[in-house]
């Protein structure tokens, strides 16, 4: 476990961006006593890595290639058990991250009243959210300006109690102690309003039945 503990920096580690160098700084406090620097230096370039590969407008890059690594490395202690779990953890995963398991994600996070910890993934991310599932989203009151796609890592997938899949192939791997369950839901990618409604609304459904599994009341969403 000495990649958790040491405390030494890599040498000669070259960030792309100033901002970046200062949120490995940031996060090394936060995370101290949990991971070392290398840990979280090698998060962050990788989760930057990983997002600038798609990204289309680098205004946020920095920002949520920091939130990236925050999730993950999360899940990384989660897995280890240096962070303790204090409710369930859902992983969705879809292709492209852009729709289906972000529109599951938002409905679990509000629908559970934060009693299950979400987290969505993409086996092959797309650049952005399909605008018309985030106009799906805010018709019930539900914003997704703040989500964006994100690659499948293993320390998600090893972080998790619940596993959904809805349509990536094999791309998630297995391992024996999660609870997997499959979605069969269209791939709103291109089509009307009016379809991406009726999947919306699906997706809801398997939420709330999601939830009842887990012991969970619903608690609806705002008016």
């Amino acid at each position: 476990m000495t990649d958790l503990t040491t405390r030494r920096g890599l040498p000669g580690l070259a960030f792309p961006e100033d901002a970046l160098k200062r949120a490995a700084g940031d996060l090394t406090t936060r995370f101290e006593g949990i991971f070392g620097p290398e840990t979280i230096e090698r998060y962050v370039l990788e989760s930057y890595t990983a997002l600038l590969r798609t990204a289309q407008v680098r205004a946020h890059l920095t920002t949520n290639a920091t939130r990236f690594a925050v999730d993950r490395l999360t899940a990384l202690g989660q897995a280890t058990g240096a962070i303790e779990r204090t409710v369930p953890e859902v992983l969705f995963v879809c292709e492209q991250n852009a729709g289906r398991s972000q529109m599951a994600a938002v409905f679990t996070n509000v629908l559970s009243g934060g009693a299950v910890h979400v987290r969505s993934a993409g086996s092959l991310p797309a650049r952005d959210l399909h605008p018309v599932v985030a106009e799906a989203m805010r018709e019930l009151g539900l914003d997704l300006d703040e989500a964006f796609p994100k690659p499948l890592t293993d320390d998600v997938v090893q972080a998790a109690d619940v596993v959904i899949t809805m349509g990536c192939g094999d791309a998630c791997p297995i391992y024996p102690s999660k609870t997997y369950r499959d979605w069969h839901l269209t791939d709103p990618a291109g089509l009307p309003i009016e379809k991406v409604r009726l999947i919306r609304d699906d997706v809801r459904k398997l939420v709330e039945s999601l939830l009842t599994e887990l012991g969970i009341e619903s608690k609806g969403l705002p008016a």
